[in-house]
């Protein structure tokens, strides 16, 4: 049995990872949104390179932040 659980491991981790990737994309293309609202509300016309530059920062440490509460080991 310890064969099938190594690959039931594996499955479960393949799946988990294709799952944050696809949250991963998700948040970049919400943050495209509120970036470029934002912008807009203070009468702001920046390139569309700069738009997804600052939004992929912010949605690059969201997700760090996020991960980085997970390694914490309490005494």
């Amino acid at each position: 049995m310890g064969l099938l659980d190594s690959f039931g491991a594996l499955a479960a981790s393949i799946i988990a990872a294709v799952v944050m990737l696809v949250f991963a994309i998700l948040s970049v293309f919400v943050t495209v949104f509120v970036v470029d609202v934002a912008a807009g509300l203070a009468n702001l016309d920046p390139n569309d390179d700069f738009v997804v530059l600052g939004a992929t920062i912010i949605a690059g440490a969201a997700i760090v932040a996020g991960g980085s509460g997970l390694t914490f080991e309490g005494q």
